[in-house]
Formats: structure tokens, C-alpha cells, sequence
């Protein structure tokens, strides 16, 4: 894989990925919109931090869907993989504004898709979310299991996501890999995330708003454990599988170049437990706002990533302290304190 495109490259999981393919001498185009979603300074500097003079990356400032845009992109390069991390992200945003889920998780997405069908592109990986497990609450969350049964909008388009990949691997023969990532912290993070509003709160003596009066569990993954576990997948191109049965279809696999698996810690941890960590690294208590659990989200989540380590001798585990100290970190450094 010698060029590769990364949609989101200014984004979180984005540019973690891209810096670790540039050091590994990969040319990398990254796309992104640089959107206001959040503070487009954050994404900028993630950028520059990337480069760091490097003629390996090139950005691109493109809409994913702009289907021109997109179609010329695909025209000018000729890219070995593409790597689809660019989504409107946030369960909570989802009941605000739904329409930008649409025009880039799904219109976005299928620009992506027919760009790969007509360019030769030999493996299209995608960001999928644990959140497409909805209102599973068989534990942990397998790949294996059926997931129809979102309970928002952004996990409704992540699931149109996998449906829209396995058709085009279907009629095309494109080989296509979902990535279901459970709850990613660490340096450079998104600030609407749990991590980053606590942080900042806690630093400024306000109060913190905990959901589901602290009864959430979830699988909190590091973010260089998941670029690990991208960076795996990317090399692989899947392969049909010959076991796969029309009588009882399994999920996760299929007769074409299909595959979706999970990246998660394979560890729940209650949210309580992670502020505790948290104030052990800030040296500082939290005062917290108990509240309802939130439209759209859902008390728990816990990957089973048997499929990962069987398939790529790869396991998530990285600690809490180590991740949120890492964090913290970082943060202390790039807003002072």
C-alpha cells in the first residue's frame, strides 16, 4: 500500500492514523473539510503536527459530498487503499441536526464508494461505531450478532454504512472492512467527548454533567490502540468466505470481500471509575452534575474482539491511568496549566 487516501485526516482518529503511516514511508492524501463542528484550530494544528515538513502528506479541502469534487480527486491519484474516517460524529448532535448525517455519512460515503469502484482501489476500510448495537444488550457486543435496532440517527447511518460497503463488495468485488470503534480517548482528542469536557471543567472549578445519574459503563479505547489496530487491518484484503450460508447469514462475514470487526478494549469500565482516574491525574476533584440518560444514548458498551486476535494477533490494552494520563498531558501542554 504506497498511497493511500484518508478522509477525516484533520480529524482525531485521522490524524493519529496519518502520522503513523507517513513514518512508515506511505504517501498519505488526506481530505477533510475542516468543518465547525468543533474548533477548526484544533483540526488545523493536528495537521500541522502531522506534516511537520514532510512531502509524504498532502491535504485536501473537499466536501464528501461534493460528488464532482470527489470524482476529480479519484481521477488525479491513484490510491492502493482508502481509509474512511470523515463522518458528522456525536449521538447527542444527531437530535439537533440530521440532515449532516446524511449529506456525509451517507450521501458522502457513496461518493467514496463509486470513487473506489471506478479508480481500482484494491481495500476501502471504514470507521464504523459501536454504536450500531442500539438496543443489543447481549454482552459483549459481538460482530457475529444482528444490529438492527439503532436508537440514533448518527448509529442508523453507520449501519447504512456497512449495508451500502457489503452491496458494492457484492456486485463490484470491492474488498471492503468495517472498523466498530468503542469510545476513543487520548491526546489530540475531539472536545465534545466525555475526556475532554470533564477536563476542561475540572481544571476551571465548574461542575460536570454526569448522564444516567453515573450508570454508564463503557469500553474506553486509547487512540493508538486503535491506529494499531487500522494500520493491521489495512494490509489484510479480505477474502470471502466459503463457509459463509444464505440460511443463517452471518453479520460480521460474507461470500464476497466482506468483513466488519470491532476495536475496543474488551474491557467495560464504569463511567465513575474513569472520572476517579481522571481526578488522580488532575490532582483535583470533580463536583458532578448527576442528570437523566440522554436521547439517542445507551447505558453501556463492551466489544468482543475475539475476531481481532484471531485474525491479526492483535489485542487492545491499554490501561486507564496510562490513557488518561497520556491525556491529560497533552492537554496541560497545549492550553496551558
Amino acid at each position: 500500500m504506497k498511497k493511500i487516501l484518508i478522509t477525516g485526516a484533520a480529524g482525531f482518529i485521522g490524524a493519529h492514523l496519518s502520522k503513523k503511516l507517513i513514518l512508515d514511508g506511505t504517501e498519505v492524501v488526506g481530505l477533510d473539510n475542516i468543518n465547525d463542528y468543533y474548533d477548526p484550530r484544533l483540526k488545523m494544528d493536528r495537521l500541522a503536527d502531522l506534516t511537520g515538513g514532510s512531502d509524504l502528506f498532502t491535504h485536501v479541502k473537499i466536501e464528501l459530498s461534493d460528488r464532482e469534487s470527489v470524482e476529480k480527486l479519484f481521477q488525479q491519484h491513484q490510491f492502493d487503499a482508502v481509509v474512511n474516517l470523515a463522518a458528522q460524529a456525536g449521538v447527542r448532535y444527531s437530535l439537533i441536526n440530521p440532515h449532516s448525517y446524511v449529506d456525509t455519512n451517507i450521501v458522502g460515503f457513496v461518493n467514496i464508494l463509486e470513487g473506489c469502484r471506478y479508480s481500482g482501489v484494491k481495500h476501502f476500510i471504514y470507521a464504523s461505531s459501536s454504536s450500531v448495537y442500539g438496543a443489543n444488550t447481549k454482552m459483549p457486543f459481538s460482530v457475529h450478532d444482528n444490529v438492527d435496532h439503532p436508537v440514533s440517527l448518527y448509529a442508523a447511518s453507520k449501519k447504512s454504512n456497512e449495508l451500502m460497503a457489503h452491496t458494492y463488495s457484492h456486485l463490484f468485488g470491492l474488498p471492503t472492512t468495517g472498523l466498530r470503534f468503542f469510545t476513543v480517548y487520548g491526546p489530540w482528542g475531539r472536545p465534545d467527548m466525555a475526556l475532554f469536557l470533564f477536563t476542561r471543567a475540572i481544571m476551571e472549578n465548574r461542575p460536570i454533567d454526569v448522564f444516567n445519574n453515573g450508570n454508564m459503563e463503557r469500553d474506553f479505547t486509547y487512540i493508538d490502540d486503535i491506529v494499531e489496530g487500522v494500520y493491521r487491518v489495512i494490509h489484510r484484503i479480505p477474502q470471502g468466505d466459503k463457509g459463509w450460508s444464505g440460511d443463517s447469514p452471518d453479520p460480521a462475514t460474507s461470500y464476497c470481500p466482506y468483513r466488519i470487526y470491532n476495536i475496543g478494549n474488551n474491557n467495560k469500565e464504569k463511567l465513575l471509575r474513569y472520572i476517579e482516574v481522571l481526578e488522580d491525574c488532575l490532582g483535583k476533584k470533580a463536583e458532578m452534575n448527576f442528570m437523566a440518560m440522554q436521547p439517542g444514548d445507551v447505558p453501556a458498551t463492551y466489544a468482543n474482539v475475539d475476531d481481532l486476535i484471531n485474525d491479526f494477533d492483535y489485542k487492545p490494552s491499554t490501561t486507564l491511568e496510562f490513557g488518561i494520563g497520556k491525556f491529560v498531558d497533552w492537554y496541560k501542554k497545549y492550553y496551558g496549566g
